[in-house]
């Protein structure tokens, strides 16, 4: 008999509409099955924002936040369960009363820890679950809500928590094996999990995804399925390009690349316990579960493509740093990149002549500011002696990423992309590629990133 893993995201859970389709897919599935739930959307946000009010002193307004929640949450049970949720209604009270108690606590002390946030954030996911559980209950599954507090075993890093894999392991087993024997279909808290003492912590945020596959690959099952709002991932956006196409396979590492730049259905990191377990990853579609989505293999994939797909990240700045004094001078690059690391600037693209009288860095364009004083200070001298002529910023710019394993191997792909470009008068500023092939990075002005975008696609995916 298979074994899935079913995680279902925020928008999956957030409705009563949302939440009957959730149901209708895991009545439908064949074989063993784990579920895990998101918070409802908007929920985990709204936690923040009571932990932020409460800090500041401001414990009626932190209540107010969490009686809206609740009343959101007992709302969703009443239309679903109706005369049957009394049960639910009355945890929801309960753990209401718990969290406003926690707030209290912070707003009285004017600090909120990691470890108190931990405790407080995971409201949402406690909420879902067993209400979800009850649902299913409800339309004829033999469902059993199970917290990830003693299952998922993390270190103490609040709020970005790791897992310990062998003890997360041992105890997964031993508590929702003997269920899934019993035909439960266990109804488990994402994001939330727990030290080995018992105390709360959380997988950051996106961590619902990650506690799926760490499920997954401790339970060693056949394949982990993450429901979202879109059927899977694009060949490029659609709001961007007409004739943007699901794409059906895709390997890790060209999931991981399409992240980077933008493509937001999964983040790489929190699947990847599932990918180093060879665990294949489907991305379906809650609201269309019929559509095939796309499955996420270790291997790579080749199907025909070349560019599999095309994406974008905009709102970005370019600096240059450039002069012949540069040529030949060891360390050089070392200092820039000690200057962007003590202004906390992340560094999303290099790139940089063979004869080094320049180094581009794409940052976000907010930190330009901020990153060009910082750098000419840092090489005053070089500037007063010319060595280095000038740092320069151009914002805005986006980064144009064209991604595929085909393209590896394959002459005249970058051809291709730059004649494209060339044809829709798109000028490239900076470049770059990595010896895996796997990814032409191009940097262009931020009014040209759909022109960009759509020349790129229309160049690998004519009909």
């Amino acid at each position: 008999m298979t074994r899935a893993v079913l995680k279902f995201g925020g928008t999956s859970v957030a409705s009563p509409t949302a939440l009957e389709s959730v149901a209708r897919i895991v009545a439908s599935h064949k074989g063993d099955r784990v579920v895990v739930v998101s918070a409802t959307a908007g929920t985990t946000d709204a936690l923040h924002l009571a932990a932020r009010e409460a800090e500041q002193g401001r414990a009626a307004e932190a209540e107010r936040v969490m009686q809206d929640i609740s009343k959101a949450h007992a709302n969703l049970a009443a239309d679903l369960l109706g005369v049957n949720g009394g049960e639910t209604m009355e945890m929801i009270t309960e753990l209401t009363q718990r969290t406003v108690g926690l707030l209290h606590s912070v707003a009285v002390l004017r600090e909120c820890t990691a470890r108190t946030l931990d405790a407080i954030v995971t409201y949402g996911e406690h909420v879902s679950a067993p209400l979800i559980a009850a649902l299913l209950k409800a339309r004829g599954v033999k469902a059993e809500y199970v917290s990830a507090e003693g299952l998922i075993i993390t270190d103490d890093a609040f709020g970005h928590a790791n897992p310990l894999m062998d003890e997360t392991k041992r105890r997964v087993q031993a508590t929702l094996l003997p269920r899934l024997k019993d035909g439960v279909v266990p109804v488990v808290t994402g994001y939330a999990a727990s030290t080995a003492e018992g105390v709360t912590t959380t997988l950051g945020r996106g961590g619902s995804d990650y506690s799926a596959a760490v499920l997954a690959a401790a339970l060693n099952a056949d394949e982990l399925q993450i429901f979202t709002d879109v059927s899977g991932v694009m060949s490029a956006d659609p709001r961007i390009v007409n004739g943007a196409k699901p794409l059906a396979k895709m390997s890790y590492a060209e999931a991981a690349e399409l992240a980077y730049f933008g493509a937001k259905v999964i983040h790489p990191r929190t699947v990847l316990p599932a990918i180093e377990a060879r665990i294949p990853v489907r991305i379906l579609n809650t609201f269309a579960p019929a559509d095939a989505g796309t499955t996420i293999t270790a291997d790579p994939v080749f199907d025909g493509s070349v560019v599999k797909a095309t994406t974008s990240l905009g709102g970005l700045g370019l600096i240059t740093v450039q002069g012949a004094g540069m040529s030949g001078v060891p360390g050089f690059a070392a200092r820039v990149f000690d200057t962007t690391a003590a202004e906390k600037v992340s560094v999303l693209m290099i790139s940089q002549s063979s004869s080094e009288n320049s180094i581009c860095l794409v940052v976000p364009a907010g930190s330009t500011e901020r990153l060009k004083p910082a750098l000419e200070r840092m090489f005053s001298a070089e500037l007063r002696r010319h060595d280095v002529e000038r740092v320069d910023v151009d914002t805005p710019v986006a980064i144009v990423a064209a991604v595929g394993e085909g393209m590896r191997g394959t002459p005249g792909v970058a051809a291709r992309v730059f004649g494209a470009l060339g044809r829709a008068k798109v000028n490239v500023m900076a470049i770059a590629q990595g010896s895996s092939e796997l990814n032409i990075s191009l940097v262009v002005s931020e009014p040209d990133r759909e022109k960009a975008v759509r020349a790129i696609h229309e160049e690998f995916h004519r009909s």
